[in-house]
């Protein structure tokens, strides 16, 4: 007896436990369990086309999970199935988790939202806007004609540089209106000044004040997709005192039991989703890890690895105005902040109705963006096929990871999960 016993908690410690979220029907909290049908039936459309090898969808109400799936594949090769606590990529999925970082230190009074990046980090206090060179007659960009006889000239620079007319601050990182690395010119401008494999936040970060601003700051906006969060981690670590990967970990992950979210890249861990690309001929090809996803390099653009449940927790702590399970991680004013719109969608570069917050798109008005989630919304989505937004009037997270992406299919699982929604707030509470 006592050798059936050890052998049963060996095996119960070989499972990873998952954090436990309670459940429901989709009836008790407002859901229909026959609409929600047409969510697996979206999933195994574009599994069959082969948009996808597999995603899990998981979907909660009033702090409740409605819905939890797994479907399709893991790996191809292995022809492995998707499992509901398989290990994603969620790439910039990561930004939420820096703002939520970065609002912690406006809370202890470090940091302001109108501070400029030098006052942390002094390289950033004289910056360049690029200014691209119109096009040469013939196609090129500013080259000379050669002399007759003599050699061609070197290429002309494809821009030049002005003065920005005022420093980029903590509030342009957080809603994208800063230029920093965001568009083709700030592109180029940074493309010689790429980490190395082995630089941290500290060795790479202060060389970004070197490079040319694609606008002037806050003037329109434009994705920084990797460079602008970064910036915001380093603030993190030189605020706090502990590098990011620790600060998020001790601050954010463990008090919402996220323990399966890292920066470490985990490519031996068999509950690891492959990551493919979509070619033009409709094949899923494998591909590798970003190079900065090495577990040193702690990118808040796009360094993290989760699962569904553990994103959930995150998710949760949003819609409950900053605290889950006991553990309050900010102050509901603080996370209506988050949710509020700061970059509006009459500014230049964003898409109509749907403005953006401090580190995450809001929806601001559901008929001008063609989608059925309510006003106020916001989440945001991974590079790679993950994707999340929390209603707080509906007291509902909704969350999509696969490994490819498929922008046509997320908006889709947007709208079908809006549909299945067709009880009060109320329904099914005590």
């Amino acid at each position: 007896m006592k050798k059936v016993m050890t052998l049963t908690l060996v095996s119960l410690l070989a499972v990873p436990m998952m954090a436990a979220t309670p459940t429901a029907r989709p009836e008790e909290v407002g859901f229909s369990a026959e609409r929600l049908q047409r969510v697996h039936d979206l999933v195994q459309r574009h599994i069959d086309a082969r948009s996808f090898s597999g995603a899990v969808t998981l979907i909660a109400r009033n702090g409740r999970v409605a819905h939890f799936e797994a479907q399709g594949l893991m790996d191809i090769d292995s022809k492995k199935p998707m499992q509901k606590d398989g290990i994603f990529r969620i790439m910039s999925m990561t930004k939420p988790v820096v703002g939520v970082a970065l609002m912690m230190m406006i809370e202890e009074g470090k940091v302001r939202l109108t501070d400029p990046i030098s006052k942390f980090i002094p390289s950033f206090k004289d910056l360049q806007v690029g200014v691209a060179l119109p096009a040469a007659p013939g196609g090129g960009r500013g080259a000379a004609a050669p002399a007759a006889g003599g050699p061609a000239p070197a290429p002309a620079p494809s821009f030049y540089t002005v003065p920005a007319e005022r420093e980029i601050t903590v509030r342009d990182l957080l809603t994208h209106t800063s230029g920093l690395m965001s568009g083709t010119v700030s592109n180029a401008s940074g493309r010689a000044l790429a980490a190395g494999p082995t630089e941290k936040l500290a060795d790479y970060i202060p060389r970004l004040g070197k490079t040319a601003l694609e606008f002037q700051p806050g003037t329109r906006w434009a994705y920084s997709a990797q460079a602008g969060f970064d910036v915001l981690a380093r603030i993190v670590e030189l605020t706090s005192g502990l590098p990011f990967d620790q600060f998020a970990k001790q601050r954010i992950f463990d008090p919402l039991g996220m323990k399966d979210t890292t920066f470490q890249p985990q490519e031996s861990n068999p509950r690891i989703v492959t990551l493919y690309q979509r070619t033009p001929e409709g094949q899923l090809r494998k591909q590798a890890n970003p190079a900065f996803v090495n577990g040193v390099y702690f990118s808040g653009g796009g360094g993290l690895m989760s699962t569904p449940e553990d994103y959930l927790q995150f998710a949760l702590m949003l819609v409950n105005g900053g605290q889950l399970n006991g553990k309050r991680l900010l102050a509901p004013r603080t996370v209506e902040m988050m949710g509020t719109v700061a970059a509006p969608d009459t500014l230049p570069g964003r898409a109509k109705g749907e403005g953006y917050g401090l580190s995450m798109r809001v929806v601001n008005d559901p008929m001008a963006r063609n989608t059925f989630l309510s006003e106020g919304s916001f989440g945001w989505s991974g590079a790679y096929g993950t994707h999340f937004w929390v209603d707080r009037k509906e007291k509902m997270v909704a969350i999509v990871m696969t490994q490819t992406s498929n922008r046509e299919f997320l908006g889709d699982f947007e709208n079908l999960v809006m549909q299945a929604l067709v009880g009060s707030t109320s329904a099914g509470t005590n």
